[in-house]
């Protein structure tokens, strides 16, 4: 195609004033200005290369000058790919990557586009974010390492030699992408009740620590929105509460713990997804509040994930009104170029939600990628047609209405945020689920639990216990019956004294009236309607979450949770004041 066929190359002029780098995977702003592009295979290199320069920024900026249209727009797209293996895939992965990309592997992808990175999916039913993964490609650890490894060899043979950026949803709570072989945190409201950024820190470290054993680089967390007072159902429990002030604090530790890790965290969804019980995985939300009110009640967690160092920043599919109305803030230059650059000094990369969600495709693949670049992203997640993003973006730089400026910029963003990864050493896998990590996530764990009505002392319970739960958390219920009977309590199958489990997405008839302990798994808010005499919250289900809950009902710990949400008609805690 005569589009991925020019044979130009890029030049970039940049300023040494601004080299200077940043102690996070941020990047300074480039300063880039004009050149041209590709064929549509890697040109030939005929003379040796000069080792790159140390510096990341330096670097990036070098390698950009080498690349064709072809290659820059491929630097930006961070896609979806079927199939558990770099190079090996069964016949159902191979039909759904020649659908996206006329190719029959995760590697061929990574190779035809030149793709700057690639995002690991899975699908599972009791997840908010489900309907935008179409694929699974996250089993275990084992296979995950095994997978990264191809998709980086295959990376390092792409122009510039840049390591891929492979991200995935690993949030913990209902947003889980590898729940197996890992030590798994509880959901962002946990972190919230217990309200010690230590503890976040210590936690997120782990978990950042274990993503990359697994060869994950970025980390499409924390959630840095605040709940407003009609909560958020796709956000819930994904978000720290509702107190903008408090929730900074656990951002930035979030944020600290990952990138110490060595994984760029990504805050989302700017510039806030709580204030609206819309779903943009459904339609465009409207987020109603004034720009005043955003500034006070949405802005502080992301102002403080920015201040720690995240190196990335994911734009939300909303229409937030008091900012720019009537436009979605993934396509918004007000939102994302002079809110997030002029008045928030962000400088690293600006990545897109998923641009297969309904709001990103009222345009065409092609079109909806030039004008999320125009708006100021720098890294397109997940576009619907693979082929159809890269020659959009070609074709715009040909007609101008992409300029080259723009596209350099961005490139530059992605690849110094890659050479900062360059050279590091990789954890082993037998760090994952280790006892020291176990022990780090153990204390936000115990801190989280909240009984909003009921003892603050003793057990909770006497005599036999009986677990049961709602639909569908059979898995919940024996884990906290194994807990219980770890904790010293007597657990039998019927007519002992009821504990009941309910979880995301519950409702009141999922309820039991005769329970004598009700415990949320997920938001606490469902048990303002719950009748049992003690209301306990975890906000997750996690193992370690169960493990906590069982010493509170067994009397041998106490609830120091605190609510990080209101519920109608209780306390924030019973026993914390």
């Amino acid at each position: 195609m005569a589009s991925v066929n020019r044979a130009f190359r890029v030049a970039v002029a940049v300023p040494l004033a601004l080299l200077a780098a940043c102690g996070s995977d941020a990047p300074t702003s480039p300063a880039p200005s004009a050149s041209v592009a590709p064929p549509s295979v890697p040109p030939s290199r005929t003379q040796p290369a000069a080792a790159p320069p140390a510096d990341p920024v330096l670097r990036a900026r070098e390698t950009v000058k080498t690349l064709t249209d072809a290659d820059l727009a491929g630097q930006v797209l961070m896609p979806y790919a079927y199939g558990n293996d770099a190079d090996k895939v069964d016949a159902a992965a191979a039909a759904g990557n020649q659908k996206i990309g006329g190719v029959n592997t995760p590697a061929e992808l990574v190779a035809k586009f030149r793709l700057g990175g690639l995002i690991l999916v899975g699908f599972a039913p009791d997840d908010p974010t489900g309907a935008t993964n179409p694929a699974t490609n996250v089993d275990s650890p084992q296979q995950v390492r095994v997978l990264t490894d191809g998709l980086q060899a295959a990376a390092a043979r792409l122009p510039g030699g840049a390591p891929l950026l492979i991200g995935t949803d690993q949030e913990y709570g209902v947003v889980t992408r590898v729940r197996t072989g890992v030590t798994v945190l509880p959901s962002a409201m946990a972190f919230g009740a217990a309200r010690k950024p230590l503890l976040t820190e210590a936690a997120w470290h782990a978990a950042g620590s274990e993503l990359a054993a697994m060869g994950v680089n970025v980390d499409f967390a924390p959630v840095a929105d605040t709940l407003g007072s009609a909560g958020s159902s796709v956000i819930g429990s994904r978000s720290y509460g509702a107190d903008p002030v408090a929730n900074a604090e656990q951002v930035r530790a979030a944020v600290r713990g990952l990138q110490a890790a060595g994984v760029s965290a990504a805050l989302k969804h700017f510039p806030g997804h709580g204030h609206t019980t819309g779903d943009s995985h459904d339609d465009l939300p409207v987020v109603r509040q004034s720009a005043a009110k955003w500034e006070k009640e949405d802005r502080p967690p992301f102002d403080a994930g920015v201040e720690a160092g995240a190196g990335l920043v994911m734009s939300g599919h909303l229409d937030v009104e008091g900012l720019d109305k009537g436009v979605a803030a993934t396509f918004s230059r007000k939102i994302m170029t002079e809110v997030l650059r002029g008045r928030m000094k962000f400088t690293g990369v600006a990545v897109t939600d998923a641009m297969n969600m309904p709001p990103a495709m009222k345009w065409p693949a092609g079109e909806a990628a030039v004008r999320a670049l125009n708006a100021g992203n720098d890294l397109l997640l997940m576009p619907p047609d693979i082929t159809a993003a890269r020659d959009g973006i070609v074709a715009a730089l040909q007609d101008g209405s992409l300029k080259r400026e723009r596209l350099v910029e961005a490139v530059t963003r992605v690849l110094t945020l890659k050479f900062r990864k360059a050279g590091r050493a990789q954890p082993a896998l037998s760090t994952l689920d280790s006892p020291d990590h176990q022990r780090a996530v153990a204390k936000a764990d115990a801190a989280s639990i909240t009984v909003l009505k009921g003892a603050c002392s003793g057990p909770l319970v006497s005599g036999p216990v009986t677990v049961t739960a709602s639909g569908g958390r059979e898995t919940a219920r024996i884990a906290l019956v194994q807990a219980l009977q770890q904790a010293g309590v007597t657990v039998q199958a019927a007519g002992g004294t009821v504990v009941h489990l309910v979880g995301y997405g519950d409702k009141r008839t999922d309820l039991s009236p005769g329970a004598a302990v009700t415990v949320s798994m997920d938001t606490p808010q469902l048990l303002s309607a719950a009748t049992s005499p003690a209301l306990v919250a975890t906000y997750s289900s996690s193992r370690l979450s169960l493990t906590a809950l069982a010493a509170v009902i067994a009397g041998k710990a106490k609830a120091p949770g605190r609510s990080p949400v209101p519920v109608a008609g209780l306390p924030r805690s019973a026993c914390v004041r």
